[in-house]
């Protein structure tokens, strides 16, 4: 049975366990399990015999991305003039980053809002880190950032920045198709 004295003269712990003796340094706390026998050395307690708490490394912090569904698809800078300018039906391209929090809130909406309104309008994402000229070019400031074109024009006041409800985004892509259509 081990024994522990305090600093205290009064306290004596007696334990078949083995006490755990924990040393505080300025930035981190190491534990680690110290026994004591009569005399009070430490057995086997030295830095690189002990199980340090690891910090994150950047193969350790999750990645997020923003994925694309059946009916949004991801296309470059390359695919932009084809799909977006040249295209017989209108297209909202939604331009996000995979470190935008609000572009992966708005994403599921996003494909439900593709997949509905599939036969009168192309929905397109643009990954803003991989297409640095796109964004210079539409002056896209904030993210996500939707866009609708038409003719191979941007529809006027159809720029909208920032996350948006499944309703509200219904009801923004009613409204856009309907001023298109009166137009």
């Amino acid at each position: 049975m081990d024994t522990l004295l305090s600093s205290s003269s009064s306290m004596v712990v007696r334990s078949p366990l083995p006490l755990v003796r924990t040393i505080a340094s300025p930035s981190k706390v190491y534990s680690a399990a110290a026994r004591f026998s009569s005399t009070p050395s430490v057995i086997g307690f030295r830095r690189n015999h002990l199980q340090l708490p690891r910090p994150f490394t950047s193969s350790s912090v999750p990645k997020f991305s923003v994925r694309c569904g059946a009916g949004v698809r991801e296309i470059k800078e390359s695919e932009f003039q084809s799909t977006v300018l040249e295209s017989n039906r209108p297209v909202l391209v939604e331009f996000v980053a995979t470190w935008c929090g609000p572009c992966r809130l708005i994403s599921p909406a996003m494909e439900s809002i593709a997949q509905e309104y599939g036969d009168k309008l192309e929905v397109v994402k643009i990954d803003h880190d991989a297409n640095p000229q796109l964004i210079e070019e539409y002056k896209v400031y904030g993210l996500p950032t939707l866009i609708l074109f038409k003719d191979g024009q941007e529809v006027a006041e159809s720029r909208r920045e920032g996350a948006i409800t499944k309703a509200k985004l219904k009801e923004y892509v009613d409204s856009l198709l309907e001023t298109i259509s009166a137009a």
